[in-house]
């Protein structure tokens, strides 16, 4: 697959290239990555073709968004496509004040959730301060999910489906936005505000991996139906599809369990039965899906941008997809690379 490959974009007048660019870690999530590390990434990413960016108002209490806007300052706006969030709104504040965890060194704000009309205004309004620029193409609504929000989640949504949602289709209505969507852990919750409102698209962390296919039942259908595009993040299940079933693995944020553990030790003996890189597939099989125009990766280096860039354009031959399937490893009904 070709990583500076354009997509069509759902239904939205929009193209994005396959591979995106996620910036959670030039935002200093877990630790901290320096100016020119971040600068250096982004001129690395264009100079590969890739022309869609997406930062959030979270992602180092607004560093992100600072360093996205420094870096694409000066190409040329209409050349690529910007996506953002709402549902939290920045405060100044003293850095002794402020929790940063899990950020690192981060921006000069505190944070507090606010899905109401007039917040969501205003947190665009900041965003676009914050990246210096004059636009946003994208913008979804960031974390009314149950793994964010727990037991107060109902709530939230409704408040969020009540206040953002009316802003941002407000904006779309008047060209200010071309896309609105929900960007969330959970793909049920995805598809409770595609059944309730008229999103455009979805940025879901992960819940549709090599290891995790269950949105295949209801909610990418009804994604297709509708012509509403699906960003996916954490293809790698926050680590594992990365780095095999070693000792340590993450899945999920959280040490793999031992079925996890097995079930990717039988992925990878395929892999190495066909020389595919396990990183590899798990990349390309994600955006074989038609509702999934395109990966959103965030790396901390140079090398490492390089590296997923590699992974997504390595060839992987017909017949391994065709062996995971046949081992049970695979739904049968996931689409895989031509």
């Amino acid at each position: 697959m070709n990583p500076d490959a354009k997509v069509k974009f759902g239904r939205a007048d929009l193209e994005v290239t396959a591979f995106g660019f996620g910036t959670a870690p030039i935002g200093n999530i877990f630790r901290e990555i320096d100016e020119q590390t971040s600068e250096a990434m982004i001129e690395t990413a264009w100079d590969a073709g890739i022309r869609y960016f997406d930062t959030a108002p979270m992602y180092g209490h607004g560093l992100a968004e600072l360093r996205t806007g420094h870096g694409l300052r000066w190409k040329e706006r209409d050349d690529f496509v910007l996506s953002s969030k709402v549902g939290r709104l920045l405060k100044p504040a003293r850095k002794a004040d402020i929790d940063y965890a899990p950020w690192t060194n981060a921006g000069r704000f505190t944070m507090e959730f606010d899905y109401t009309y007039d917040g969501t205004m205003r947190s665009i309004e900041d965003s676009l301060q914050r990246l210096n620029l004059e636009r946003l193409d994208i913008c979804f609504i960031h974390d009314i999910d149950v793994f964010t929000r727990g037991a107060e989640q109902p709530e939230v949504f409704r408040q969020a489906m009540d206040g953002a949602w009316k802003a941002l289709s407000q904006l779309r209505d008047e060209g200010v936005l071309k896309a609105i969507g929900v960007g969330v852990n959970e793909w049920q919750v995805c598809q409770t505000a595609l059944e309730q409102r008229d999103f455009d698209c979805f940025l879901l962390a992960g819940r549709y991996t090599l290891l995790e296919q269950e949105s295949l039942d209801t909610f990418l259908p009804l994604c297709e139906a509708r012509g509403a595009a699906v960003v996916v993040g954490g293809g790698f299940n926050s680590g594992i599809l990365a780095t095999g079933a070693r000792e340590g693995a993450k899945y999920n944020y959280a040490p793999a369990p031992a079925e996890i553990m097995e079930r990717v030790r039988r992925i990878e003996a395929v892999c190495a039965d066909y020389a595919v890189p396990l990183p590899a597939a798990a990349l390309q099989f994600v955006v074989a899906h038609p509702a999934i125009p395109t990966f959103m990766a965030g790396t901390r280096t140079v090398a490492q941008l390089q590296q997923n860039l590699d992974w997504f354009s390595a060839p992987i031959p017909a017949e391994f997809w065709a062996e995971l399937k046949r081992l049970g490893l695979l739904r049968d009904d996931a689409p895989v690379p031509a």
